[in-house]
C-alpha cells in the first residue's frame, strides 16, 4: 500500500516513537524508508562580524546534532531488519523543508510524531505536524507523547 514511508525527526523520544511506527509499517507494507532531520540555516539574523561566527557554531552544533538523531534512527531501524536513507534537509520553516523532501524522495506516506502541545505553548512555538498535515500532498500518520 506505501511504497516509500518519510519519517522527519528532531532527536526527541516522541519523534522516535514515530520511528517505530514507520518501521512496522515498513515491515508490513516492504516499504522504503526515508528519515529526514531538517534544520533551519538561518534562525536569526544580525549584522556584522559576530553574526558570522555565531552562524558558523549554529550550523557546525545543529549538523552535529542532526547526525546524531539520524544515526540513532538508522541503528534502530537496521536492527529491525530495515534498510534506511537519511538525509539532512533544510527550511526556513520545518514543516515545508519536510513536505519539500516529501515531493523529492517520492514518499506516499510521512509518518511524524507531535509533541501534542496546547494553549499558549502551542500559540508560541506553533506546532510542526499541525502545519504538515495542512500542506502536504500525501497522507500523514502523526504519533503523539
Amino acid at each position: 500500500m506505501f511504497k516509500h514511508i518519510l519519517v522527519p525527526v528532531d532527536g526527541s523520544s516522541t519523534s522516535m516513537q514515530a520511528v517505530s511506527k514507520a518501521a512496522g509499517l515498513a515491515k508490513a507494507f516492504g516499504s522504503e524508508v526515508t528519515a529526514v532531520y531538517v534544520l533551519d540555516p538561518y534562525p536569526f539574523t544580525g549584522v556584522g562580524a559576530d553574526f558570522a561566527y555565531g552562524q558558523a557554531q549554529y550550523l557546525s552544533a545543529a549538523t552535529a546534532e542532526a547526525n546524531k538523531a539520524l544515526e540513532d534512527v538508522k541503528k534502530l531501524l537496521e536492527e529491525a531488519g530495515i534498510s534506511v536513507k537519511t538525509l539532512v534537509g533544510e527550511g526556513h520553516a520545518i514543516h515545508e523543508g519536510i513536505v519539500r523532501v516529501a515531493e523529492n524522495v517520492g514518499a506516499d506516506l510521512i509518518v511524524m510524531g507531535s509533541h501534542g502541545r496546547r494553549g499558549l505553548e502551542k500559540l508560541v512555538l506553533g506546532s510542526v505536524a499541525q502545519r504538515v498535515l495542512q500542506a502536504a500532498h500525501v497522507p500523514v500518520l502523526v504519533v503523539r507523547a
